[in-house]
């Protein structure tokens, strides 16, 4: 046994080398984007309390917005998210607007539910099926609300998120349209801030611009308005919580700088309807849609030299549910992974490739060595620790440093962005919720994070071997009382 490790020791040696490059690799980045943030959010800070956005609402150059809401199976949470659009007692704050919601063939009683709670009548004698061109499944009708003239119903054949987008597209009539999830709840401003950048941006053609998603588990929602932001007690979900902090506040801002976003969630996103349209739409064969469509905008602006960007808008935010389960919480980052690799892998000509400039040299490279090898790696980080001090107690002193670069990387970035965030925003108000973020953030490394790394590096191996991954039913309990 002693003779194999001696043979194993110096190859052994290399690859905890290699491992550690990577990692104060990865910290450096992040600390990069983070103090990019940084920058941006302190001259930005105070932004969503003045003046202009209140201009914005009563000026000609606002554009009209069509915002699609699809729903699978959403009975718990779709009502709520529809009141938060629909105008009067101080909600959704926009000059002009359509809501079309898409019931992609539910089989619970969504398509009920927004009926009678809103009194939706059929449209007769109309054909929506492909009025904007794009392929669907069969729509079996379309309903118009008697009390809210600006607010319609598609009810589809099943056919996926991306097919009910591609719907409620195909029905839109403005020039920019918002995806926004069936269990998401707004601000009553958040398109007047996530539309800031399209209206003032006179010499740039804006292709679609990405909010901050905010976890609602826990809060006091009341009628699809945010009343008081709470934390919830639920410790996964206090974790998603400072996850989301990180990846909107820290990657997408640093990111949307250099015009190198390559995500915009589909909780909370609005897009240039007529170059979706000549995009071919949202790609129906894979789970991360959103990612995808991103990407191929990004690829046919620089094909087709339109000269637009993507950005991403700090204040504008919208408050989804989280799942509370490890069962749900698992099928959801298997999901989301395997669509970064499906983005990745279907636009993989763009890896390296002069032609797309810092687009083929860092964007893609950072979503594909960081994003998606990443976990795959850090994975085989901890097993390094544990094989350290099974060969050699020599190695007892590397392994520590090995480690302390993991918690740096998990809970140090953490806690830093929920500081940011707070100062920023100040959505917390107790004391003692900012006590357990702190604490949460702090123990990130030691439970949470390996947790996510095993998941999404078995779906690393999993996409890696071409094994097929649908969405899979996310149970929801609702957070609009």
């Amino acid at each position: 046994m002693s003779e194999i490790l001696n043979v194993l020791r110096h190859p052994f040696l290399l690859f905890n080398q290699i491992i550690f490059i990577y990692f104060i690799a990865i910290c450096v980045i992040y600390m990069i984007l983070f103090a990019m943030s940084f920058v941006r959010l302190k001259k930005e800070r105070g932004l969503h309390q003045v003046e202009p956005y209140k201009r914005m609402r009563d000026s000609s150059f606002t554009p009209p917005l069509s915002i699609i809401v699809p729903a699978y199976n959403e009975e718990a949470g779709v009502i709520g998210t529809i009141l938060s659009l629909v105008t009067g007692n101080g909600r959704l704050d926009y000059p002009q607007y359509e809501i079309i919601v898409v019931n992609d063939g539910s089989t619970d009683q969504t398509l009920q539910k927004v009926i009678e709670r809103f009194h939706m009548v059929p449209i007769k004698n109309k054909v929506f099926q492909k009025r904007n061109g794009i392929e669907t499944k069969p729509i079996r009708n379309v309903y118009h609300s008697e009390i809210h003239p600006y607010l319609f119903l598609i009810d589809k054949e099943n056919g996926g998120k991306a097919d009910a987008l591609n719907s409620g597209i195909n029905l839109s009539k403005y020039p920019y349209f918002a995806s926004i999830d069936g269990d998401t709840v707004l601000d009553p401003d958040s398109f007047l801030k996530i539309m800031k950048p399209i209206v003032e941006n006179t010499d740039e053609e804006i292709l679609a611009t990405g909010g901050n998603v905010l976890i609602a588990n826990g809060s006091k929602v009341i009628q699809g308005q945010m009343k008081e932001m709470r934390l919830s007690h639920n410790p996964l979900v206090i974790m998603q919580s400072i996850e989301y902090m990180r990846a909107f506040l820290m990657g997408r801002i640093g990111l949307s700088r250099e015009n190198l976003l390559l995500i915009i969630s589909g909780a909370f996103g609005v897009f240039k309807t007529s170059r979706v349209i000549q995009a071919g739409g949202y790609k129906a064969d894979t789970v991360g849609e959103d990612m995808e469509l991103v990407v191929r905008l990004h690829r046919m602006n620089i094909e087709q030299k339109w000269g637009a960007k993507i950005e991403y808008v700090a204040d504008p935010v919208c408050y989804t549910e989280a799942p509370e389960t490890l069962k749900y919480l698992r099928r959801q980052r298997y999901r989301w992974h395997r669509g970064l690799f499906e983005s990745l892998w279907t636009h993989r000509k763009m890896l390296f490739n002069r032609k797309y400039g810092s687009i083929g040299f860092v964007a893609m490279p950072f979503f594909f060595l960081v994003e998606f090898l990443g976990p795959f790696i850090e994975f085989i980080g901890y097993l390094t620790l544990v094989l350290d001090l099974l060969l050699d107690r020599v190695y007892i002193q590397f392994s520590l440093m090995l480690f302390a670069l993991m918690v740096v990387y998990g809970s140090f970035l953490s806690m830093g962005a929920v500081l940011l965030e707070e100062w920023r925003l100040g959505k917390y108000k107790k004391l003692s919720e900012m006590n357990l973020l702190f604490f949460y953030a702090l123990s990130e490394a030691f439970w949470y994070r390996p947790m996510l790394t095993f998941w999404r590096a078995g779906a690393t191996v999993s996409a890696l071997l071409g094994r097929t991954q649908g969405w899979g039913e996310m149970k929801r309990k609702g957070i609009s009382a």
